[in-house]
């Protein structure tokens, strides 16, 4: 099966622990939503909060999506060092 072109996604579900304050989310959020400045192959950025009301969530809270021109885009945003950087921060 070939291949399919255009725009590439990548998803990633969260749950933020429970001590986490409301602050320090849109802290995240926001410094996750920078990204899109600061590294080249990644497109765009969108997020919200998950609203499963087929109940299917499994404790995740929310929900990011970052558009990518290629597979091969997501593997360089994966490695790029700001990322790593961001990446690092969130332990939550």
């Amino acid at each position: 099966m070939e291949e399919a072109k255009g725009p590439v996604k990548h998803v990633l579900l969260a749950k933020f622990k429970d001590d986490v304050s409301p602050e320090k989310i849109k802290e995240l959020i926001n410094g996750y939503a920078n990204l899109v400045n600061l590294i080249e192959p990644m497109k765009a950025f969108h997020w919200g909060t998950d609203v499963s009301i087929e109940n299917l969530h499994k404790g995740f809270t929310h929900i990011f999506e970052s558009t990518f021109e290629s597979k091969e885009a997501v593997a360089e945003y994966i490695a790029h060092p700001v990322h790593v950087e961001f990446a690092n921060l969130v332990d939550v």
